[in-house]
């Protein structure tokens, strides 16, 4: 008889509460680009919708994660090693609020824990299970990824909680029929890192896409300065353990327009022709996290000046805290019809062409290699690069240096069949699903290529090297780095001393606020003391 996994820990209450005069209304920014004129004839017209997750707060939604850990014969040696120590700062990073349970395999899969609250207890029970696991036998990450899903599937508590599946792999999938991609994951995201060089990048690309928008991305262990497990789960982490919106939904709908296309990326779009309108499901969005959506239209031709609205758009998101969905209010672009339009395309409209014809650039080059035209692909890359010094773009823009380091970076990789095969095609891949869902992923050298990383990711970075440096060092907890990132806003956010009531006011609040941060302190110390037994 098969066990059910409904023994996952149930939470002791360790909500912390908001800090009093310190929240955000919005959990997102909406903000729209285009030109601001149009000339009276018919005219192809583009306009740039962005997303921006909000700052973080102290409140965040648990997270339940597992992690699946490949222990096969091929780990051996210092691959087991930087596994150790990824997984014991992912342990580490979690938080009373947060459960984990941990799952090894290789010729078979075994379950270590239950999901359990991330209590110092735990913490330290997990970190010795870590410490034991021993490599040997095959590669079979069908059964890892099915005990994964069933974790998650039997589990009790539910409400309200994030989940993620981080599953890692060094080698091919042994049976070769037991690769995973046919694992049905339901709607979890399942977060991929492939460890090494002598692993299928493709089945790990196809697993993170057939979940809920899961990432790939790649690690070192030669040169781990600036690629390596631990930086690769860290920054996946970051991103997981600072949502701000849940399923997040955009409607662009025309007014006096047609709407020809809507580029969004590996989003799902639903249309409806009654209404000219197009909705796009974005599902999660972390905090300081982007999304971009460059719509092309066509505009009529009109007899007179005048100006016009042109699209309508509005979004809708559920809150993790409280659950609500919150509508936004419907949104106008408008525009201006003259004889003699004057404006130019926006330089934010122009950086974001050249983002989406690059990713479609490195996938090219990518397939030309993969059918041994090597001299092609690096031609393309070439190409690439070229023109995105050619076409006005402002060359100065982080975005625009961020594509140029990932075509050099693919450039290299491209240098000769054996490089390719080892790095360039994982590198690729990586990218591409990087750019399909504008989320980050790790990759080569992390410290230049920075595409789509957020500041709470920057943060672990910095964080994990420190850990890579000396493990034995403290770590603080999610729930540490948030009181410090609050403190941090609040004192950047004090004024100096003026003789105006108003001013007086917010000095008031600011000691108010001051004082709530140590109240959260003075708490997290009390949990952690009642959670490691010392009261």
């Amino acid at each position: 008889m098969v066990d059910k996994y409904d023994d996952d820990e149930q939470l002791i209450d360790v909500q912390v509460p908001v800090v009093s005069g310190s929240f955000v209304a919005d959990k997102t920014t909406a903000t729209y680009f285009n030109k601001v004129d149009a000339p009276l004839t018919a005219t192809n017209f583009k306009v740039l919708l962005e997303l921006t997750g909000s700052e973080a707060g102290i409140e965040r939604p648990g997270v339940d994660i597992v992690v699946v850990l490949d222990v096969s014969g091929s780990m051996k040696g210092k691959k087991l090693e930087h596994m150790k120590i990824a997984t014991k700062f992912l342990v580490k990073k979690l938080s009373p609020i947060d459960r984990l349970s941990v799952i090894k395999y290789s010729t078979n899969a075994k379950r270590l824990c239950p999901l359990r609250q991330m209590n110092r207890d735990a913490q330290t029970e997990i970190e010795g299970m870590i410490h034991e696991l021993k490599h040997g036998g095959l590669t079979n990450t069908t059964e890892g990824l099915e005990e994964a899903v069933r974790v998650l599937r039997e589990r009790r508590l539910t409400n309200g909680r994030e989940v993620a599946i981080m599953l890692m792999s060094d080698g091919e999938p042994n049976p070769l029929d037991a690769d995973g991609s046919q694992v049905p994951v339901h709607d979890v995201p399942v977060y991929t890192f492939g460890l090494g060089q002598n692993y299928d990048p493709k089945v790990l690309v196809n697993i993170a896409k057939r979940s809920k928008k899961g990432t790939f991305s790649t690690a070192d262990v030669e040169n781990t300065e600036a690629s390596n497990l631990s930086i690769a789960f860290s920054q996946c982490l970051a991103g997981v353990l600072s949502v701000v919106v849940q399923d997040l939904t955009l409607t662009i709908t025309k007014v006096q327009s047609k709407i020809e296309k809507v580029s969004a990326g590996d989003y799902f779009q639903s249309r409806d022709e009654s209404e000219g309108s197009v909705t796009i499901s974005f599902g999660n969005l972390y905090s300081h996290e982007l999304r971009s959506i460059l719509v092309d239209i066509v505009l009529d031709s009109v007899t007179e000046s005048q100006g016009i609205d042109v699209l309508e758009f509005t979004y809708s998101y559920k809150d993790p805290i409280d659950l609500q969905v919150y509508d936004a209010n419907p949104v106008l672009v408008t525009v201006s019809r003259t004889a003699n339009p004057t404006t130019q395309e926006r330089q934010e409209v122009l950086i974001e062409e050249a983002r989406q014809n690059t990713a479609a650039k490195i996938r090219e080059a990518r397939e030309m290699a993969d059918a041994k035209r090597y001299d092609d692909a690096r031609s393309t890359i070439e190409d690439a690069k070229i023109n995105l010094s050619r076409n006005g773009l402002d060359t100065s823009h982080p975005t625009v240096k961020a594509l140029t380091s990932e075509l050099d970076q693919f450039l290299k990789l491209l240098e000769t069949p054996t490089i390719y095969e080892k790095l360039g095609r994982a590198f690729a891949l990586a990218t591409e699903l990087a750019h399909a869902l504008q989320r980050f992923a790790a990759k080569g050298n992390v410290d230049e290529l920075r595409m789509f990383a957020t500041k709470n990711m920057d943060q672990l970075l910095a964080q994990v090297k420190n850990y890579e440096n000396d493990s034995t060092a403290p770590v603080s907890t999610a729930a540490q780095d948030a009181i410090q990132t609050t403190e941090a806003t609040a004192n950047a956010n004090v004024a100096p001393p003026v003789n105006n009531p108003t001013v007086a006011m917010a000095e008031a609040l600011t000691t108010h606020l001051g004082q709530a941060i140590q109240s959260l302190r003075d708490m997290q110390e009390l949990i952690n003391s009642i959670a490691s037994g010392s009261i």
